[in-house]
């Protein structure tokens, strides 16, 4: 795929770019909660607009459904990276209307405009070819030129991932190459011990990856809501914790493979219970219990891994050549329940690991919980785009920037 390197060579000043970026930040009503994903685009913009483009930037935001909504405006993520490039950020309160249009060809050499929420339109996401090419018909009339560079979204078949670079010349932007190259180094070549750890959750949104990884990994650390359905799995109570039942002939095929295999399955010793989920808002005390993992009462609910198993995984992680984390292995959001998530955290930046922190709310817990994000290999912006690569999939959006 060309690279923007080679893109700024063949000269893009006074082309209008339409830059597919990953602007698909939290909010606590129009508050940013974390920019990263905001901070993580601004060095491809930047070398755009300096190089004289009219950039037009475009994105996603949560799940609308197809029509406009407020609670989910683009307008935050705007004022927020015209404050990171330090300039003035033109906003179209639409995605391809007489806002966009307008705004669009106001912007003179070096300037920047973002569009508002793509899936205000129902073309972004629709399965029908022909609705999602109209839509990507009417993008392509606002730009010369296409730079994907939302990597948090290629693994979607949307129009202004997929069908859009079809009708435009196109290349990568600096983060999704970045991003790809890390990928690689988690799957060609990988420098061991192969440490991955998993938490999150749903075991069922994991499964692939671990099928995957059961081929590459050395060892397997499990944590999060989707550790009690692997706890279930080895015949052990698990009160009212998560747990996906269904799931729990599939994990247990996995845990016989991975012993077949030679891999090291490595799950929760000890777990911190409660009898209800915590407050998250006002964060009052929940006052946890820590029980051994095959002896949760009950009547209680499994939200942390213990201080034990904090041990274990350190440990575990401390001789590891490369890490891969995807999820958290607690409530982070809550001071009660934010220790196991820490424990890994620190745990990859005490190791001289190649640590790929992958992206979702394991890097938001990452920022959230104070660490410096360079003592990270890298830290992903696209959690679930990670998971689908490392599972071997072919992601459209990738594709469709392969020349």
């Amino acid at each position: 795929m060309k690279t923007i390197d080679e893109l700024l060579a063949e000269g893009v000043a006074g082309k209008r770019v339409f830059v597919r970026a990953d602007l698909n930040v939290p909010l606590d009503g129009t508050t940013i909660t974390d920019d990263g994903r905001i901070r993580a685009v601004r060095p491809t913009i930047a070398r755009l607009a300096e190089a004289g483009a009219r950039v037009v930037v475009a994105s996603h935001l949560g799940r609308p459904k197809g029509a406009p909504d407020p609670a989910f405006s683009l307008a935050p993520a705007a004022a927020r990276l015209g404050e990171l490039l330090g300039a003035d950020v033109a906003f179209a309160t639409d995605t391809v209307g007489e806002s966009a249009r307008a705004t669009v060809a106001a912007l003179t050499d070096g300037q920047v405009a973002v569009l508002e929420n793509l899936r205000f339109n129902a073309g972004e996401t629709s399965k029908d070819d022909a609705e999602r090419g109209a839509f990507a018909d009417r993008l392509a009339e606002l730009a010369d030129v296409y730079v994907g560079d939302g990597f948090g979204a290629v693994h979607r078949k949307h129009a202004s991932v997929y069908d859009l670079p079809a009708r435009l010349p196109h290349a990568a932007g600096d983060l999704i190459a970045t991003e790809v190259g890390v990928l690689r180094k988690l799957t060609e070549d990988v420098a061991r011990p192969y440490a991955v750890v998993l938490g999150g959750a749903k075991v069922s949104d994991k499964l692939g990856v671990i099928d995957h990884l059961l081929e590459k990994a050395d060892r397997i650390l499990i944590g999060g809501g989707m550790a009690y359905t692997f706890l279930k799995a080895k015949g052990h109570e698990v009160g009212i914790s998560l747990l996906q039942e269904d799931q729990v002939p599939a994990v247990q095929g996995y845990l016989k493979r991975a012993e077949e295999l030679g891999v090291e399955f490595v799950l929760p010793v000890d777990v911190l219970v409660a009898r209800e989920f915590p407050d998250l808002r006002t964060k009052a005390l929940a006052n946890p219990t820590t029980v051994a993992a095959d002896a949760i009462p009950a009547d209680q609910e499994g939200l942390d891994i213990g201080p034990r198993t904090r041990e274990l995984y350190a440990a575990k992680l401390a001789d590891a050549a490369t890490v891969f984390w995807n999820g958290p292995m607690g409530v982070f959001e809550h001071p009660d329940y934010a220790e196991g998530t820490k424990a890994v955290a620190q745990a990859l930046v005490d190791s001289e690991a190649f640590s790929v922190v992958g992206g979702g709310d394991s890097a938001a817990a990452v920022r959230i919980l104070g660490f410096d994000e360079n003592a990270f290999g890298h830290i992903s912006t696209g959690g679930g785009a990670s998971l689908e690569y490392l599972e071997g999939k072919t992601l459209p959006g990738l594709a469709a920037l392969e020349d």
